[in-house]
Formats: structure tokens, C-alpha cells, sequence
């Protein structure tokens, strides 16, 4: 006897409470396998494949690309322990009729791997502002350039979807004629200029900007714009940006370790004149190439070993320190889709070239927005290298619930005083900011400074390995 089961969305990382379905990768009909990924889902995060805990034949799916869910919503049905010819009839929960005589292993007119996938007019899931718009008038087929819309952000995609932006229409100004989410901004405001406006979905905000070239936006979607709100007297007007998406999350995260974590910051300058020299030596004797990130990540965990107090989370309810003894490394990456911290596993265990490359590996995916949430969340401590903005010093705000950050600005030449004499030295300042809760000024100054001596003197790092 077949039993159906439902497959929800599940909790996809700390903080995270919605998703958007970008991509199905199972039909109705298909057989999956137990974590089998059937969907491609984005969060405020990144882009997630969720896989399904069950293994049998789907039966219906919840949801059109494009719509988004809440944790919890049912994402689709699996038939478990049914031969496949029983399901033959089984309801489509897209269409509310029957699937037709679709057996497991065939098509309905053409091999799988080349059918169309069609997503039915639902009336039911068709958002409100596109539901008050009627249907056009049949019309001859307008012709489109050939070829594939060169973007590759979904967020951009949704952006102008929400606001009725033909993006084949947008020349790209990224490489190799990338569509970038300015672009479409750049649109909505030569439109606004022109006394045009765009249709915008329910979330889209108003858009005003001064006087700029024309854009091209396709014409049959320009409809009224919202009144823009009233603005006090004095400040002019502004543009209202939501708070949502990546930015949404990080404004959360950074308000609640505001509130709750009372923060202090100490920083000193350190001569990484040998520290950089012994990269230079390390990746000349050959083999993979050793970040300087990395060789800050293996000073920062043979720190915490010696200062564990700052490897810890603060339960208020229990009125404990959790001290962890396991150091998960998170560093923070800016990428298209705003700041993100991917998180190292098992930092403390990793030699400075397997820090490399998990570096290296996790921010390629930070920027192609394909970090999973178990990549992003679970982290102990922050390493911040904020010197790649070019700037020498910042005091940054906690990773909630972590305990503290380390911020490492640009390494440049400076005036310093070398044994004895006035040199040129490369200079770093670093800063630590820390929940003073955890610990007092003595044990966050002796971390920074064991820091700064082994950038100074790298031989000091022997002594703890």
C-alpha cells in the first residue's frame, strides 16, 4: 500500500524564516531518491539545493518558481512503497486534475530530459498587484533577441519582475555585458524621469532620482507609481530602500548584537614585515599558495587555544559562559549579494594550506551565491580582513551570539621603529572588539598581543603547534 508523505520546508539556518522557490528539479512523476535535491530555493543568504528526506515518486508539488514560503510550508508529496503504475492517476496538486498515464521512466511526448517544463495560470497563486492588471489582447509574437538573458543573479531577476523590467531589453554594464541589479535601478529611474512609471509588485518600493538618460524599459508594463511618502519639511526628498533580502538579515543580526552584547574594543599596530616574508618563503617552495588570510586564520586559533574565553557563547537564561572547544572560523566575504560570514569547520585542526583552500573554496561560493546554511551559520569566532576596502582601523559589531572579532586592516609601508634604528616597515593595525561579559580587558589585550607578536615574530606560532 502507498503511503504519501509530505515534505515541508525545512529550517534552513539561524535567523532564516522564508525562501524563494528559484528552480524545481523534479516533475511530477519523477522518481527521487532519499536526499535527493528537488528544489532550488534563496534565502536572504544564498541559494540552497534542499534535498528531500524521502525516496519514492512525487506526486504533487506546493508552489510556482517565484513564489516564497515560509519555513514549514509543504514544499511536495512523495509516494513511498507504491509500484509505479498505481500512481498513474495520482492528482497534481499544480493543476488539481489528474497527471494522465505518466509511468515511471516515460514522457508524455518527448524524452524527459528534453520536455519543456510549462508552469500552469493559477489563479489562486497569482500575486495581488498582477492579478489587478487583465489579460492583454492576443497580439502577434513580438520578437525577442536571441540568445540567453546574460544575468545571473536571481535577485536581480526578481527585481525586475517586481517592477516590470524586460531585461532583454537592458544592455549590461558587467563583464561581458552582465545584467547588474544598477542596471535595472538605472532603468526604474530614467523612467520616473520621463514622467514613465514601471508596474512595481507588492513588496517594490517607489524609486525617484534626478534628471538621467533615458533607460529602456519595456513599454507595455509602464502603469501609476505609488504616491511617494511625505517626508518632513527641511529634508527634502529621499528614496526609501526596504529592508530586506541580505540587507534585512544583516540589519537584524547587527541591531539584536547591538542590544545585547556590551562590546569593547582594543587595537594595536604590528610590524608584519616577517610575517610577509615568510609567505613569500612558504610559497616559494613550491606547492599549493598560502593566503595571507590564511596564515591571520592559523595566528588567530593558536589565540584562542591560549585565550579560550573568547571562543564562547553567553546563555543569559542559565547565567553561564559556554566556553566551546571547538573553533568554527567564520570570515566575513562582501559578494553581489551583500555581507556574508561563511563559516571554516574545525579551524583549530587545519594547517595554514587547508585554510587556504577552504578559503578560497568558500568564497567562490559566497560569490556565486551557492553557500549552503551549514556553511553560514555555527561559527565561534570572526576573522575580519577589512584591509581589502583600504582602510587601516574599524571597531566592528560582534557576530552574534559569538564573543568576539578580530579585525585585521591593510598592511602598508609606515614609519617604524626597528631595532633601534627608524625603518620602513610594513604596519598593521588590528582590533579586537569582545562581549565584556566573557571577560575582562586583561584576557582580550594578552589574545591581541600574542596576535600581534606572532605577526611580528612568526617563529612565535612554534610554540604552540
Amino acid at each position: 500500500m502507498a503511503q504519501v508523505l509530505e515534505f515541508k520546508l525545512p529550517d534552513l539556518g539561524e535567523g532564516l524564516t522564508e525562501a524563494e522557490i528559484v528552480r524545481w528539479l523534479v516533475e511530477i512523476g519523477d522518481v527521487v531518491a532519499v536526499d535527493q535535491p528537488v528544489v532550488e530555493v534563496e534565502t536572504a543568504k544564498a541559494m540552497v539545493e534542499v534535498p528531500c528526506p524521502y525516496g519514492g515518486v512525487v506526486t504533487a508539488r506546493f508552489g510556482e518558481e517565484g513564489t516564497e514560503l515560509p519555513v514549514g510550508s509543504p514544499l511536495l508529496t512523495v509516494a513511498v512503497g507504491a509500484p509505479a503504475e498505481a500512481l498513474s492517476g495520482a492528482v497534481s496538486a499544480e493543476s488539481g486534475e489528474t497527471s494522465g498515464n505518466v509511468l515511471v521512466g516515460y514522457g508524455t511526448g518527448a524524452a524527459p530530459a528534453r520536455r519543456r517544463r510549462v508552469r500552469p495560470q493559477h489563479t489562486a497563486s497569482v500575486r495581488p498587484a498582477e492579478r489587478a492588471v487583465p489579460d492583454p489582447a492576443p497580439t502577434a509574437p513580438v520578437e525577442r533577441p536571441e540568445g540567453p538573458v546574460a544575468v545571473i543573479s536571481p535577485l536581480v531577476r526578481r527585481l525586475a519582475r517586481e517592477n516590470g523590467v524586460d531585461l532583454r531589453e537592458l544592455e549590461g554594464s558587467g563583464p561581458e555585458g552582465l545584467i547588474l541589479r544598477a542596471d535595472v535601478e538605472y532603468a526604474l529611474r530614467a523612467a520616473a524621469t520621463q514622467g514613465r512609471s514601471v508596474h512595481a509588485g507588492p513588496q517594490a518600493a517607489p524609486m525617484h532620482a534626478p534628471a538621467a538618460p533615458a533607460g529602456s524599459v519595456h513599454a507595455e508594463s509602464v502603469q501609476a507609481l505609488p504616491a511617494p511618502a511625505v517626508v518632513p519639511a527641511g529634508r527634502g526628498e529621499g528614496v526609501r530602500v526596504p529592508l530586506r533580502g541580505v540587507r534585512g538579515a544583516v540589519a537584524d543580526k547587527l541591531s539584536r548584537s547591538r542590544r545585547e552584547i556590551p562590546d569593547a574594543t582594543c587595537w594595536v599596530d604590528a610590524d608584519a614585515t616577517e610575517l610577509m616574508h615568510a609567505r613569500v618563503a612558504m610559497n616559494a617552495a613550491g606547492g599549493p599558495k598560502i593566503s595571507l588570510l590564511a596564515l591571520l586564520a592559523r595566528i588567530t586559533t593558536a589565540a584562542l587555544l591560549r585565550f579560550p574565553e573568547l571562543n564562547s557563547t553567553v546563555d543569559m537564561e542559565a547565567r553561564e559562559v559556554v566556553r566551546l572547544d571547538r573553533v568554527h572560523l567564520g570570515f566575513a566575504a562582501q559578494t553581489e549579494r551583500g555581507l556574508v560570514v561563511p563559516v571554516v569547520r574545525d579551524a583549530h585542526a587545519r594547517s595554514a594550506e587547508s585554510l587556504s583552500g577552504e578559503f578560497a573554496r568558500l568564497t567562490e561560493a559566497a560569490r556565486a551565491g551557492k553557500l549552503t546554511p551549514g556553511e553560514l551559520t555555527g561559527g565561534t569566532f570572526t576573522l575580519n580582513n577589512y584591509g581589502v576596502f583600504g582602510v587601516d582601523g574599524s571597531t566592528p559589531i560582534i557576530n552574534h551570539p559569538e564573543a568576539a572579532m578580530l579585525g585585521v586592516g591593510r598592511i602598508v609601508p609606515k614609519p617604524w621603529v626597528h631595532q633601534g634604528e627608524l625603518a620602513v616597515r610594513q604596519v598593521v593595525q588590528l582590533s579586537l572588539t569582545f562581549d565584556h561579559r566573557v571577560c575582562d580587558g586583561g584576557t582580550a589585550g594578552g589574545f591581541l598581543r600574542y596576535v600581534a607578536d606572532c605577526v611580528e615574530q612568526p617563529a612565535v606560532l612554534l610554540r604552540t603547534l
